[in-house]
């Protein structure tokens, strides 16, 4: 576990159809649901929990196979097993109406629920992720999804989360942090979702979550008057501008902010200038 001065939480445990799903849940008021991606998990949150649980009550579940949640070798790691397992925390914890806070993954995951049920989404904050069909995918990801290779780079040498405490965030992370994200994939065992994430990206009508994805896809319609703030990091080599404007065509009246020096792991990079706009927005959105 993190230091208690980096992750000052206890974690609560729900079974879910058999395995253990961790998750935060902090604070009270509205609720606010922030989603991880791959190959972090509810850590990559802890400065945004902090700031946010004295007036709103903060959910942040670590996806299966992730974070400090059970991680089951055989398991169906899908898009759709995400939405899923995140409907039934949900539906778990009694929470009707919410917000979304997105992220890599979790773009595709927390929209993929809000198309579900589109009159319980209150507002979303979209960080660096998609949430839409792209061919485009980064060679070095390209490579984790050749068989074998990639099981020798994801679990074997710990590749894709080693690589992305470098490659995701452009100003070098204190080891401490660094330390903190790769602690719960400490073995091959526990490393097995960093690659069905990867395995699962869907991109052609082959892949196994290609209709899922279409599903979210269709489903961001039933969104357009959703209050909706996009705080993006410019130096993303996966998610790169191309989605950025992506989200800005598909949501027109989003209010936006775009931090050309900031990396994927956005809230790293640029905290300081996107913790007053994450208050400010969710303030705004709470007294409308």
């Amino acid at each position: 576990m993190p230091t208690d001065i980096l992750y000052p939480f206890v974690p609560r445990k729900l079974s879910i159809r058999g395995h253990t799903l961790s998750f935060l849940d902090q604070g009270q008021g509205r609720t606010v649901v922030m989603l991880h991606g791959n190959p972090t998990w509810s850590f990559y949150y802890r400065n945004l929990v902090s700031l946010l649980q004295d007036t709103h009550r903060v959910i942040v579940p670590d996806h299966m196979g992730c974070g400090l949640s059970a991680k089951p070798q055989e398991y169906p790691y899908t898009l759709k097993t995400h939405i899923d397992n995140l409907e039934s925390l949900l539906a778990a914890l009694e929470v009707e109406k919410f917000s979304l806070v997105v992220h890599d993954w979790g773009g595709a995951i927390g929209m993929g629920l809000a198309g579900r049920y589109p009159e319980r989404l209150e507002a979303a904050v979209v960080l660096n992720t998609a949430a839409f069909r792209s061919e485009r995918i980064p060679r070095r990801i390209r490579l984790c999804r050749i068989p074998l290779l990639g099981d020798l780079i994801v679990r074997g040498f710990n590749g894709f989360a080693r690589g992305a405490i470098h490659m995701a965030a452009a100003k070098r992370m204190a080891p401490e942090v660094a330390r903190g994200y790769l602690q719960p994939y400490d073995s091959w065992a526990n490393r097995v979702a960093l690659l069905r994430f990867v395995q699962d990206i869907p991109l052609s009508p082959r892949d196994l979550s290609w209709q899922e994805l279409l599903a979210v896809e269709k489903g961001l319609a039933k969104l357009q008057d959703i209050p909706m703030l996009i705080l993006w990091g410019g130096r993303d080599f996966c998610f790169t501008r191309q989605f950025y404007e992506e989200w800005c065509r598909r949501f027109p009246a989003s209010e936006r902010h775009y931090f050309p020096e900031a990396g994927h792991y956005v809230l790293e990079d640029a905290f300081e200038e996107v913790a007053p706009l994450v208050a400010a927005f969710f303030q705004k959105t709470a007294s409308s």
